[in-house]
């Protein structure tokens, strides 16, 4: 019998569960398949029951009993309640089953005829519990699930406790959810089972919280919007929905400075405690919420005389954080502020921000309390407001920059100077450097829809384009509207041109057409005296070059580092800094590219430019991981990717870079997926250059999950794209090299060898040594396939010592495991028990984890290896004289008693290239099978 009482979770819970939890709910699930128990725990809305309705539809179908009980806080005082819902159902199954005075005890407390207490029947009824899960178990395994521990009822609680504890091995498992605070859960996990697994729910992400909300519809929010809610919520999944439910049904949403809407149903929850407190520690409390950073001093300095006093009572109230914070004040949590503001009239919040706009000491905070606290148009405090603003940009919060300069425009009248909208394009572009490209595109698109002056429109015009990003397909249409804007003015000409210019690289795929837009651009700029755009342009110029390995590329980029320099240009993901690292990567200076990416990164950061942040903290993992610095390359691609998910930036090339990095030091699925991924963003873009890039990954993963054949496809697209791109230098994606290699697995050592040929013509003109000796590896495979085997030893070891002295340490153990696995099959000598150990001490010192574990299995098969070698030293049979090399290798290689899997990996060919050799060799021999073969080794040697 099973008894599920109304455990299928709803359809809308289970994608809400992935978003953040997958993890802690692979091990939650693990945990029972295991046969143990598992206590989720955590605050109050947190995902709790979610997660625990998800796991009780997942696991329950391998129970045979499912018992189920809830609790509330309203019915926490009726004795047994609990113990009623979860064997109320299953009573008449097992009473039977029961000792009389251990039944009827059971039976008076569900059924409260006998008035059964624990004081009266605590031993009967402490066994008859323990004897109804013993006996439900032993018809089949029993899944306990429970939620709101905290609100169970005392018996209930004892009882299933004293139970808990002595079950031993009987098939009974307990799923439970308990609101915590902290870590407070010993008490619950104490009357648990002893296999008890704890798993604490903590808050999401901002990312993950973004997720759930357009999980749940909530899609058009901003990402400051979104910034908002997150730190408003603490990354409690139940009050972001409520928050997100709050501002999908307001008409208006909230400006700049103004609280988030807060529901009811939040307000309920947090501030049922304000009651208790005094109205004047209420607006003591009002006046902390109002500051950014509130101190005990501050609110003193505010007129808040008895602020000790006050905020001790509201840390008791649970209202403030009890923990020692020194002089700060700080709320329990950040819902508690926001809804305490938003509880508060209009006139009170003015007054709170009118006392903090004279006693804040720091500038900026005194600015924005000044305009929170004045109504209507005020050139005195929007003046204010765009000084606090440019203090901001210039202590990198360029953020903080753009609310303050929204405040300016709103106190600006009409016909001020600077006029209103000047500010607004201003907190524009202060959004985009901040990464809050929705927040700058809505900007820019309201300015444009009064604006008459032409440079004020280029401004607009430049805001929605690079907020497009990648996806410039999707704003085709503004460039001929901001070429008219220009008109003839060289000055906002250039900066159209520029834009232009990578139009038509993403859009087009045209280098050749990118570059004469990016020097027309550049010269247009130095005619109207603009060095910024002048030097963006030359940037751009020089970097197409540079993949394009045109002569003139050198002599760009020392250009685009002549003085004058503009620090922005200098620093920004497209200016020159970057066009440097790309030459020093591509011309093998590891070393140089290191400092100089890292002293960008540091800049950047200084700044608060977070575009530049996702794309300078992938080029540094990129460098690290060419440097075969592995696990520090896999960390850095990893939080670069964090950082592009949370801001909306570069996801196409983080995801690309993040399965590189995946694929050498991590799990090489995840490197397939993030793969598919990246190309996949590439394509809804349009952007032909990424999408290369994202193949080009997909197919080094194809390749080091050992599937070849896919490798070759994905990596064939990449070489067709680029010749389309007009990209002929190949240290660009450096995919040459897989591709190759691929090609060998499948017997395809011809095409294998045209990519080498092809390649190594470029690499020789532009003096790429990495990629020569990359190629170079790749030969000696083509080499060793086609039986040249001296040949290729030959070559593998001088590529080895070379790509070790270029700094290319996880090229160096690969070209490391090729010479091992050809060794193997060298004559005259075996494999031996530490023919890997190099390549694997190679792989190990780069955390090179699955290339490790390839290695790992290559020894593994060292014994057969060892056969294999003494085949091959003994002269062939006369009958193997008429086949081909290829044919004789793995004929004689059967003979051994080698299997197909074997055979391929010794030879550098895929099984499904050993397969059809065996066809031919049997048509050719006249046998019919691979046991014929064994039969004629035995012929041999019996002569």
């Amino acid at each position: 019998m099973t008894v599920r009482r109304d455990f299928k979770e709803p359809a809308r819970c289970r994608p809400d569960l992935v978003i953040g939890r997958d993890e802690l709910y692979t091990a939650a699930r693990e945990q029972l398949t295991r046969g143990g128990s598992v206590l989720l725990h955590g605050p109050a809305g947190i995902g709790k029951s979610t997660v625990l309705r998800a796991l009780a539809a997942d696991y329950g179908d391998a129970a045979r009993t499912v018992l189920r009980c809830s609790a509330t806080e309203s019915e926490s005082h009726l004795p047994f309640l609990a113990l009623a819902d979860l064997f109320g159902l299953v009573l008449d199954e097992i009473s039977d089953k029961l000792p009389a005075a251990q039944r009827t005890a059971l039976e008076s407390a569900l059924t409260g005829r006998g008035e059964s207490t624990l004081q009266r029947d605590g031993l009967a009824l402490r066994l008859a519990v323990l004897s109804a899960l013993r006996a439900l178990a032993a018809a089949g395994p029993v899944l306990l699930v429970a939620d709101d521990l905290q609100w169970l009822d005392s018996a209930s609680a004892e009882l299933l406790g004293f139970a808990a504890r002595r079950l031993g091995d009987t098939p009974v498992q307990l799923l439970c959810a308990v609101r915590t605070e902290g870590q407070e859960y010993d008490r619950h996990l104490r009357a648990s089972p002893p296999d008890t697994l704890a798993v604490r729910l903590n808050p999401l992400s901002r990312a993950q919280v973004s997720a759930l909300l357009d999980h749940r519809g909530y899609t058009d929010l901003p990402r400051s919007t979104m910034r908002e809610i997150h730190r408003t919520s603490g990354g409690n999944p139940l009050f972001a929905l409520e928050l997100g439910r709050a501002l999908g049904e307001s008409t208006t949403p909230p400006r700049p400075g103004e609280p988030l809407p807060v529901p009811t149903s939040l307000r309920a929850l947090v501030l049922s405690r304000l009651d208790m407190l005094s109205p004047e520690a209420r607006r003591t409390l009002l006046v902390a919420s109002a500051g950014a950073r509130p101190t005990l001093a501050l609110l003193h300095a505010a007129g808040r005389e008895n602020a000790e006093a006050e905020t001790a009572r509201a840390a008791e109230l649970g209202l403030l954080a009890t923990e020692p914070e020194g002089p700060a004040v700080r709320f329990a949590h950040p819902l508690i502020s926001a809804a305490l503001y938003a509880e508060a009239p209009a006139q009170e919040r003015r007054a709170a921000h009118a006392a903090l706009s004279t006693a804040a000491s720091d500038p900026i905070e005194r600015a924005r309390n000044l305009a929170l606290a004045t109504t209507g148009t005020d050139p005195e405090v929007a003046a204010r407001l765009a000084e606090a603003a440019a203090l901001s940009r210039d202590r990198g919060a360029p953020s903080v920059a753009a609310s303050l300069g929204l405040l300016a425009a709103r106190h600006t009248p009409p016909d001020g100077t600077p006029a209103p909208d000047r500010h607004r394009l201003q907190a524009a572009e202060d959004a985009i450097t901040a990464g809050e490209v929705d927040l700058a595109r809505d900007i820019a698109r309201e300015v444009l829809t009064r604006a008459t002056v032409p440079a004020d429109r280029i401004r607009a015009w430049e805001v929605v384009i690079e907020a497009a990003g990648q996806a410039l397909g999707d704003v085709d249409a503004v460039f001929p509207q901001a070429l008219a804007d220009a008109g003839d003015d060289p000055r906002l000409l250039a900066l159209v041109r520029y834009h232009l210019a990578w139009r038509k690289l993403i859009v087009e795929g045209d280098f050749s057409e990118a570059r004469q837009e990016a020097a027309n651009a550049a010269e247009l700029a130095a005619r109207g005296g603009d060095r910024r755009t002048e030097l963006m342009a030359l940037s751009f110029q020089s970097s197409t070059e540079t993949l394009m390995g045109h002569p003139n590329a050198p002599a760009t980029i020392k250009r685009a580092m002549t003085e004058p320099q503009d620090p922005y240009v200098a620093c920004h993901h497209n200016g020159v800094g970057a066009a440097r690292f790309r030459w020093l990567m591509m011309s093998d200076q590891l070393a140089e590219a290191r400092s100089t990416i890292t002293a960008l990164l540091r800049e950047v950061r200084r700044r608060g430019m977070v575009e530049s942040e996702v794309h300078f903290q992938r080029f540094l993992a990129e460098t690290e991981l060419r440097s075969g610095h592995c696990g520090r390359a896999l960390d850095l691609a990893r939080e670069s990717l964090r950082l592009a998910r949370d801001s909306g930036i570069g996801l196409g090339a983080s995801a690309m870079l993040a399965s590189l990095a995946e694929a050498s030091g991590g799990d090489v699925d995840r490197a397939l997926a993030l793969a598919r991924e990246a190309a996949g963003r590439a394509g809804e873009d349009g952007d032909q250059m990424y999408l290369s890039r994202a193949l080009a990954a997909l197919g080094h993963a194809q390749l080091v999950a050992g599937d070849a054949a896919g490798a070759v496809g994905s990596l064939r697209r990449v070489r067709e794209l680029e010749a389309g791109l007009r990209i002929t230098d190949p240290a660009r994606g450096r995919w040459q090299g897989d591709l190759a290699e691929a090609l060998v697995l499948v017997g395809e050592p011809g095409e294998a060898q045209d990519v080498i040929d092809v390649t190594r013509e470029h690499a020789l003109r532009l003096d790429r040594e990495s990629v020569l000796a990359v190629l170079d590896r790749s030969e000696a495979m083509v080499r060793a396939a086609l039986g040249d085997h001296e040949a290729a030893l030959s070559r593998l070891t001088s590529v080895q010592d070379r790509l070790a002295k270029l700094g290319y340490g996880l090229e160096e153990a690969r070209a490391a495991f090729a010479l091992a696995r050809l060794r193997t099959l060298r004559p005259g000598t075996g494999p031996g028990p530490t023919s890997y150990d190099e390549a694997a001490r190679l792989f190990r010192r780069c955390r090179a984890l699955p290339w490790l574990r390839q290695v790992d299995e290559a020894a593994a098969e060292g014994a057969a290896a060892q056969r294999l070698v003494v085949v091959r030293q003994q002269p062939p049979s006369d009958v193997l004289e008429g086949l081909a090399a290829m044919e004789r290798q793995v004929a004689a290689l059967v003979m051994e008693g080698a299997t197909n899997r074997e055979i391929a990996a010794r030879l550098f060919i895929s099984v499904k290239t050993v397969e059809a050799t065996l066809t031919r060799v049997y048509r050719k021999l006249g046998i019919r099978s691979r046991v014929d073969i064994v039969r004629l080794a035995a012929g041999r040697h019996a002569k």
